[in-house]
């Protein structure tokens, strides 16, 4: 039997009156119940997410990784693969959980300070925050961070300083730069 909720049909008047405002909360409200796809997953269910041909699966499973923080170290060779995909949102997001890994990630720094060159100043952005949260452990990347000091998109050249402060504290003196 298909029941609508009693608490629906008294706000249904309310929706109708209120206009489009009133069907974009609704909708907005109905939309947030759901669960996300990467909720409640272990980390090798996340990790078989990567595997997938879709980019729309790869960037949830990375996500939800990222949310794992040092508890997913065990992806973080597939991470590393996504760090190649022709997909910038995925590259994006696989850096992102690579950074919320922390030092556990740091056999990806060289992966990440190659994406540091990367077309999509977005994915640039996030390899040099994910080296940062990396620490020092990411001092191979120094001489690449110091480049993007340069790069044409102010966002990417302030993660680049924020990352440098936290792997090499004197980086950011006026002296350095």
């Amino acid at each position: 039997m298909n029941e609508t909720p009693t608490f629906t049909i008294r706000l249904l008047p309310r929706i109708r009156r209120a206009g489009i405002v009133g069907l974009a909360l609704a909708t907005c409200l109905a939309v947030s119940c759901r669960k996300a796809p990467y909720e409640g997953k272990s980390v090798a269910a996340l990790e078989q997410m990567l595997r997938s041909s879709d980019p729309t699966t790869q960037v949830q499973g990375a996500y939800g990784l990222g949310l794992k923080g040092a508890e997913a170290r065990p992806a973080v060779p597939t991470l590393i693969e996504l760090l190649h995909s022709p997909n910038a949102l995925v590259r994006q997001n696989a850096a992102m959980a690579l950074g919320k890994i922390g030092p556990e990630a740091s056999q990806a720094v060289p992966d990440l300070a190659a994406t540091l060159g990367d077309k999509d100043w977005t994915v640039r952005r996030q390899a040099a925050m994910a080296l940062g949260e990396i620490g020092p452990e990411a001092q191979p990347a120094v001489e690449q961070l110091r480049k993007l000091r340069g790069d044409r998109q102010p966002y990417v050249r302030r993660a680049a300083e924020d990352a440098l402060a936290r792997i090499v504290p004197s980086a950011s003196s006026p002296a350095q730069k």
